[in-house]
């Protein structure tokens, strides 16, 4: 339509002078040169009204295309439901204690299970890591934690309680994620940490940026913590948004920590400094990461190998290295890459 448009455009007035000139030449009618100059100027006014309902006609047919799109998934029915007796943990906080007993998860539509009778014990303020390689099913662990997804066979419990029967908001509480995928929203990086803690004071976000290293970058921004980040915060490379994600989530101050891959979009000296601070962080809490740089998880109190959705080791760095088993195995590709 805007082609046959843009032709018009220009054929139009050509044609218009062309059978005016024959009318004027012939002598056929009143036609002056007057008239018909006006008439092409009209013309030349008109066309572009025309074209911006054209536009907006258009515009109108992507927005409908979208708005069905949009209220298809509000039509969704919500997998993850609260359950009818749902609580919240005593004193209103986790102390941390995660057990996974007997866990097995088949994602919709697979055939095959993803997870297969799974069963590990997270003391509280420990540090276990989940590693093994790509597709193995580290990451899905950390979604059933979190409960993006609810277990088909078996049961996850923090503190004794099963997941499926904390509220939501309780479990939300108690769970804070770093995923590899940062999510921030287009406004300004206050905003996006006081998305999770609302009532954060400057001193606060200062504090958990500092942490995430990333303090000393916002300052030299002209407009620091009012700095728009534009959407999905397009303004700032992989590394600053994943230091931005850690912040928000050290802001919120979590009792349990899901770190998964959360230093990959990082150098080598960033993450070494981030590790420092992750430790620091990870001090009196739960944390389970998940991580394929084996280097990143060397201080974990326990080390869990995962491999086609089963743990098939367990142990520290160092016993696993000398074990010589899957882990060594992949300790031995990631130095040789």
């Amino acid at each position: 339509m805007q082609g046959l448009y843009s032709v018009l455009l220009w054929v139009i007035p050509a044609l218009t002078y062309l059978l005016g000139g024959v009318l004027f030449i012939k002598g056929l009618g009143d036609l002056t040169i007057g008239t018909l100059v006006a008439f092409v100027a009209m013309q030349t006014t008109l066309f572009p009204q025309l074209n911006t309902l054209l536009r907006v006609a258009t515009q109108v047919r992507a927005s409908l295309a979208l708005f069905t799109r949009v209220f298809e998934y509000l039509d969704l029915d919500i997998p993850i439901k609260e359950a009818a007796n749902a609580r919240t943990f005593p004193g209103g906080r986790a102390r941390g204690h995660i057990s996974f007993e007997g866990v097995t998860f088949t994602y919709p539509s697979a055939r095959k299970a993803t997870i297969e009778d799974v069963s590990f014990e997270v003391p509280c303020g420990a540090h276990i890591a989940l590693v093994g390689s790509t597709g193995s099913g580290k990451t899905t662990l950390g979604y059933l934690l979190s409960r993006l997804y609810d277990v088909s066979e078996g049961r996850i419990r923090i503190d004794g309680i099963d997941v499926r029967e904390l509220k939501l908001d309780a479990l939300a509480g108690a769970v804070g994620v770093v995923t590899q995928e940062t999510y921030l929203l287009h406004a300004s990086i206050a905003e996006n940490l006081r998305f999770v803690m609302p009532e954060a004071s400057e001193a606060d976000m200062i504090a958990a940026c500092e942490i995430a290293q990333i303090h000393a970058h916002i300052e030299s921004l002209p407009n620091g913590y009012d700095t728009v980040v534009g959407e999905r915060g397009y303004r700032f490379s992989g590394g600053e948004k994943q230091r931005l994600a850690i912040a928000r989530t050290i802001l919120r101050d979590p009792p349990i920590l899901v770190l998964d891959e959360a230093t990959s979009a990082l150098d080598t000296v960033t993450e070494r400094a981030m590790g420092g601070a992750l430790r620091s962080l990870s001090e009196g809490r739960t944390t389970i990461s998940i991580a394929h740089r084996l280097s990143t998880v060397r201080d974990a109190d326990q080390i869990l190998v995962v491999k086609s959705g089963r743990i098939c080791e367990r142990g520290t760095y160092d016993e696993l290295l000398a074990a010589g088993g899957e882990f060594s195995r992949l300790a031995t590709g990631e130095r040789r890459s």
